[in-house]
């Protein structure tokens, strides 16, 4: 696509915003364009590892000019480009670099001095959506099966292929419905089977939990217009939630990407929000003075019935940055009773997230999510059908 600036509104608009877009613009085409030859392993272009050299390298030849490089470089040196993340089965801390399409995904949100004007320009917001749709037409081809084996081979994948419903890589008809690839029920059981008082993780996930929403934009949802109203898109149903439990699933790329109940309950509204696809990394969730992402995105959000309690449990699935959609089951139709553990709906490619929220008095978050996530500031590696808390 044309990677043309868009026409400045505001007297302040500076030439580092104009370039910076630019080259934005252009760094994430190019990663899209290599994405369509399918002959050139995915791990070689938009899943390399940001941190990199080849990938820095790969990144200054998009922001040649000294302005456009320097703020490049300044990037880097304020953020580490990756995420702390412990894992619950082990305790054990690592670090995650994001993949390089994430890396020009932070630079679009950081690259000026206007960056708030900026994030509002219509181009800047088409740009994300025709890229986010291009390559869900590139995966969507019969050719992109191509860049399955190596997507297993990049992420270690080999090993969970034994817990999907279809085993074998090479018979999944394209790269998105590998992506979207459906796993079996007995690979993710759900802790304390008749307990209805437990919560479960929604997705084999990043996790945060906070007790209060007060305390999620206290420690982790820094972004200025984060508010339950403009989330789920309804005053109405926010109010239920006054007081309430946020449960943040994000999904990385290497994830199984489907999502399931947290509780047993019944469908009782879908509620599809038109919007935008940011990166939800979490540099971009927790850095102040951004537009909060989860409010701006594309989102689809259900309210479940709880069978034992009779609150509303709200499931918001977000899209993000180069997801090509999101998809609900058949079996998730409005009226449908659905079991903890059962699948909901999938996403196609790209990183995504799921939040979960719960109303006052309503679930008790397990204290090692919350410790994690307030005092640690980590998300913790997650499967579905864990704990997650549950009602006292």
């Amino acid at each position: 696509m044309a990677s043309q600036p868009p026409n400045p509104t505001q007297e302040d608009s500076s030439t580092l915003d104009h370039a910076g877009w630019s080259a934005t613009a252009s760094a994430l085409n190019g990663l899209t364009d290599a994405a369509a030859n399918h002959s050139s392993p995915p791990e070689q272009h938009l899943h390399a590892p940001g941190d990199q050299p080849s990938s820095h390298a790969w990144l200054v030849k998009h922001f040649p000019t000294a302005a456009t490089t320097a703020t490049l470089e300044k990037l880097e040196a304020k953020f580490h480009m990756g995420n702390y993340v412990i894992d619950r089965a082990t305790g054990q801390k690592t670090f995650e670099a994001m993949s390089v399409y994430v890396r020009i995904g932070m630079h679009l949100l950081y690259y000026g001095s206007t960056q708030e004007k900026a994030l509002h320009w219509s181009r800047t917001l088409e740009l994300l959506k025709e890229q986010s749709e291009k390559m869900g037409r590139e995966y969507d081809s019969p050719e992109s099966k191509a860049h399955i084996q190596p997507f297993i081979d990049s992420f270690g994948l080999q090993d969970s292929m034994k817990d999907m419903v279809v085993e074998d890589p090479m018979q999944y008809p394209t790269f998105n419905e590998f992506f979207a690839r459906e796993i079996k029920e007995a690979a993710r059981p759900v802790a304390a089977p008749g307990d209805e008082g437990v919560t479960s993780s929604v997705a084999d996930c990043r996790l945060t939990a906070f007790q209060t929403v007060d305390l999620a934009t206290k420690y982790w949802i820094k972004g200025f217009g984060f508010s339950i109203p403009k989330l789920v898109g309804s005053e109405e149903l926010a109010r239920q939630f006054d007081g309430g439990s946020i449960v943040i699933a994000r999904l990385a790329p290497q994830d199984y990407h489907r999502w399931h109940a947290p509780v047993d309950g019944t469908v009782e509204q879908i509620n599809e929000i038109p919007g935008t696809y940011y990166t939800v990394n979490p540099q971009a969730i927790n850095e102040p003075g951004t537009l909060d992402v989860f409010c701006e995105n594309r989102r689809s959000v259900m309210t479940l019935r709880r069978s034992s309690t009779g609150a509303p449990i709200a499931i918001i699935a977000v899209g993000a940055m180069l997801v090509g959609s999101i998809q609900y089951v058949p079996a998730s139709k409005i009226g449908a009773e659905v079991k903890r553990g059962q699948c909901l709906g999938r996403f196609l490619y790209g990183g995504s997230t799921v939040i979960v929220l719960y109303p006052k008095g309503e679930v008790v978050l397990d204290e090692d999510l919350v410790k994690n996530s307030v005092e640690l500031g980590c998300e913790t590696q997650m499967k579905v059908g864990w704990s997650v808390g549950r009602k006292q």
